[in-house]
């Protein structure tokens, strides 16, 4: 699986950007500018999607706010005040998009990036596909000029207002966020341990990050997982063990179209679920508007989703199911992909995955939809941004958020338990907090 670690480590070329497919809808393609610009950034497609859901979560607010501060469709977050009239809409999102993410990505922590040159990469994405927005909005006669400086400090003001609102959420505080101690070797069976290749504890600091619209971290955490001694346990660890090998140091029973599943999904939650919610956008004609709001709902909720994981996963403290298969004799076992250093329960990409599913569900007032989606994490030559992408179909939100879990237990990383808890969890942070939210 190296190729899919070239494609984290490389980043990705400003000139990805002059290939938007959604040149009609400013919010979708400064939505899929933000995906580009967090990959290019070492976040994404694997990495951090703690500091990135948050930063989709604050530009797609300022993009909200900005776009009903020029037509009053649903209330904002955090800028209150009508714009003027004759305000360039395309120019605000793409200037809240632009001073959002800018000043996020660059307080991303040193500990966090792979490579010294991760912040300068992401910079040059997010200045290019600002250029690039802001040169296709006609600025030539008086009337358009006016129009898209009005746009632009429009949408600097917005974008202001929400990173006051969350200047003291501890995000740029409360770390440091790699936790490089180890729990000792004599932990007690069930409790978690560092994972083969990671010696350290990855963001159980995130827990004092403040929360978009749960009431409290806590909230909705579901019960303890299964006992290690109980049958349920048992047959978790069997199943797991089985499907999840790298089938070199030991067989797997997993098929081609199961190992297709785990890399599809393999990738940042934030980034695979945003750019589902966008592309049905794109599908169903959405507005501005209507646009801008999905965006805002789906990324609180991704956002919220990973500070409830982190509560849930400190407070269980599970082991993996690696380091169950070599406390239970097989210590040549080893998952698809390497195991990801924090606790197992409950699973965070299958809490993402029941918020997402939820969103998208809550806002169409259906669970039924035809949609594909392509893989950011498939192997060279089958990514997103490749000729011959691999590309799935669903035909219900519901099916795509079960496939997502599943793909846990296919990659090695997860018990079932864990999957099926945590989109249950996930389900409950969206269907009653971000659903109803900017009404």
């Amino acid at each position: 699986m190296n190729s899919i670690r070239a494609i984290i480590l490389a980043g990705v070329s400003p000139l990805v950007l002059s290939t938007a497919a959604f040149a009609d809808n400013a919010v979708i393609r400064a939505n899929e500018n933000m995906g580009l610009a967090m990959i290019a950034a070492c976040q994404s497609p694997v990495g951090n999607p703690f500091h990135e859901s948050r930063a989709y979560a604050m530009a797609n607010l300022a993009i909200h706010d900005a776009l009903n501060a020029i037509q009053r469709k649903y209330q904002p977050y955090a800028y209150d005040k009508k714009a003027d009239a004759g305000t360039s809409a395309n120019a605000a999102v793409a200037a809240a998009a632009y001073h959002v993410m800018a000043p996020t990505a660059a307080k991303i922590p040193a500990e966090v990036l792979s490579s010294p040159k991760c912040l300068e990469n992401a910079k040059a994405v997010i200045e290019g596909s600002y250029a690039a927005a802001l040169a296709v909005i006609p600025g030539e006669t008086d009337q358009e000029k006016a129009a898209k400086e009005k746009g632009i400090a429009l949408g600097k003001a917005a974008a202001e207002a929400v990173l006051a609102k969350r200047a003291n959420d501890n995000a740029d505080t409360g770390g440091p966020y790699i936790n490089k101690t180890c729990p000792p070797a004599n932990t007690p069976a069930g409790k978690y341990q560092c994972t083969p290749g990671f010696p350290f504890v990855a963001f159980e600091k995130w827990e004092v990050v403040a929360p978009f619209v749960l009431k409290e971290h806590s909230e909705f955490r579901p019960g303890p997982p299964y006992k290690v001694d109980s049958v349920e346990f048992k047959k978790d660890l069997a199943e797991v063990k089985r499907l999840g090998s790298d089938g070199k140091a030991m067989p797997t029973t997993r098929t081609p179209e199961q190992t297709e599943i785990a890399l599809f999904w393999y990738e940042s939650s934030p980034l695979k679920w945003g750019r589902i919610a966008y592309t049905i956008a794109n599908d169903k004609g959405l507005d501005l508007w209507d646009s801008a709001r999905l965006m805002a709902v789906m990324q609180m909720g991704q956002a919220d989703g990973y500070l409830a994981m982190v509560s849930g996963k400190n407070f269980y403290n599970a082991w993996r199911p690696v380091t169950a298969i070599h406390a239970n004799g097989d210590k040549n076992w080893v998952p698809l992909m390497p195991t990801p250093p924090d606790q197992t329960y409950p699973s965070g990409h299958s809490i993402e995955g029941g918020v997402g599913a939820a969103v998208l569900k809550g806002y169409f007032g259906t669970d039924q939809m035809n949609f594909k989606d392509c893989g950011a994490t498939m192997e060279l030559g089958h990514t997103c941004w490749d000729d011959k992408p691999v590309m799935r179909s669903y035909t219900t939100f519901t099916q795509a958020a079960d496939e997502n879990a599943i793909s846990r237990v296919y990659i090695g990383f997860h018990f079932r338990n864990d999957t099926a808890e945590g989109t249950a969890y996930g389900r409950k942070i969206a269907s009653v907090r971000p659903r109803s939210y900017l009404p």
